[in-house]
């Protein structure tokens, strides 16, 4: 199967030509899809009309281990009775928009913030796939930043100065900057991770920044300097002519990888207008050797 890619973006993000990824087995195309998240970290897939089971049987035969310690199964249950699909809505078990009160749509606002899914475990989240399933009639879009070439763009001292360093990440962290607590039980189950600020992403071999709303701290700093560190690489990331912008369309599936991005949702009028998507995110652990 032919595997085309058009460039979305100068710097990265591509679309895929027409290809039913539920009928991707073989390994050549699997291995030109994962090469095109080498080049472009970003991926498009258009007319990807996925039932629950068929999208968590291509991400695991795509990248193998699926992330299942999500913020929201340590608050309530999965309306899919998988917790390795994240139910990216604001609709609750009934079907129904909730409300602006509910305790679900309270953390997922924090979904607005920079952020690289799964980097508050260990191992942290590789690939994020998202599937489109009801998509409002309004602008709800996601943006993503590239880390990589916001890396490549940091002057020689600073690089040389952020080398070596270890970043606390804790979704507890994240939730709380907006107002957002968990209980205590709730914590236990969140414990947070360390991760290396500058990551070298294997299979292109390119640098990238890894930090979101997540990282809390860096290891060994006093922590109102290294926040301001981290706050000011986040604002240096986020440039425009780092961003894509992506504007969602029934049955898109987007694939990213968190280990040089990060993304966030943009508003819109949740109360009034349903959203849904799901999402499967893998683990950065090594693909089995038939993968």
């Amino acid at each position: 199967m032919t595997v085309t890619i058009t460039p979305l973006t100068p710097a990265f993000a591509g679309e895929v030509g027409a290809i039913d990824l539920r009928q991707v087995h073989d390994r050549d195309s699997l291995e030109a899809i994962r090469a095109g998240m080498d080049k472009y970290a970003v991926l498009v897939f258009r007319d990807q009309d996925f039932t629950n089971g068929e999208q968590l049987d291509f991400a695991q035969r795509f990248d193998g281990t699926l992330h299942a310690r999500t913020s929201s199964s340590a608050i309530g249950n999965n309306r899919f009775g998988n917790e390795a699909l994240a139910d990216v809505s604001n609709v609750g078990p009934d079907g129904k928009i909730r409300d602006a009160n509910n305790r679900m749509r309270a953390s997922s606002v924090a979904n607005r913030l920079w952020h690289t899914d799964a980097s508050f475990v260990d191992p942290p989240g590789r690939y994020s796939m998202l599937s489109a399933r009801v998509v409002p009639p309004v602008r709800a879009d996601t943006e993503f930043a590239d880390m990589r070439a916001a890396y490549d763009a940091l002057d020689e001292e600073t690089r040389a100065s952020i080398e070596g360093l270890r970043v606390y990440h804790s979704i507890v962290y994240s939730r709380h900057v907006l107002g957002f607590d968990f209980n205590e039980d709730e914590q236990e189950k969140l414990k947070g991770a360390v991760h290396p600020l500058v990551r070298t992403i294997p299979g292109s071999g390119r640098r990238a920044l890894y930090l979101a709303s997540h990282a809390a701290h860096v290891v060994d700093w006093q922590v109102p300097e290294g926040r301001l560190l981290l706050r000011d690489l986040t604002d240096h990331a986020t440039q425009p002519q780092f961003i894509y912008r992506h504007v969602w369309r029934p049955h898109d599936f987007v694939i990213w990888d968190n280990r040089c991005t990060m993304h966030r949702a943009r508003p819109f009028d949740d109360k009034t207008h349903r959203r849904e998507l799901r999402r499967t995110t893998t683990l950065d652990l090594p693909l089995p050797a038939s993968a």
